[in-house]
């Protein structure tokens, strides 16, 4: 089994392209475990993960492809949830979003994805999306 997570935002053609990512890689389909992730920084009334319309999104698109998603959540910072979760998981691959940026811009990754980025020794794969 090969665990590919995906930390999912609130953005919905975010969610959807890092799925596409994973979707357009040479795997077996039936090999694969995908891990939807949602770290909340704030969640005052107490959303689930599965309440998420990006998530929903995410798993609609890996459900009409027949590749099965697990959901997970947490709460904190989110590069650090990340990294946390992916070696707790013993993840194989992280799929990320990355905005589509500036040619100046694009030598730098949004915080997160940077953060994630330099802090991980796994795989990680940036699908640019534009805004």
């Amino acid at each position: 089994m090969y665990e590919i997570l995906i930390p999912v935002d609130d953005d919905d053609d975010r969610a959807r392209q890092q799925v596409e990512a994973i979707l357009e890689m040479p795997l077996d389909h039936d090999e694969l475990h995908v891990v939807l992730l949602h770290v909340f920084t704030e969640n005052d009334e107490g959303a689930s993960v599965g309440q998420l319309e990006a998530i929903r999104a995410a798993e609609d698109r890996l459900d009409e492809a027949g590749v099965e998603a697990e959901l997970a959540e947490s709460s904190g910072s989110p590069a650090e949830e990340i990294v946390a979760i992916a070696d707790e998981r013993d993840s194989d691959m992280l799929v990320l979003a990355g905005r589509r940026r500036s040619p100046t811009g694009k030598a730098v990754f949004g915080s997160t994805t940077q953060r994630v980025i330099i802090d991980t020794d796994r795989t990680v794969v940036v699908r640019s999306v534009e805004e």
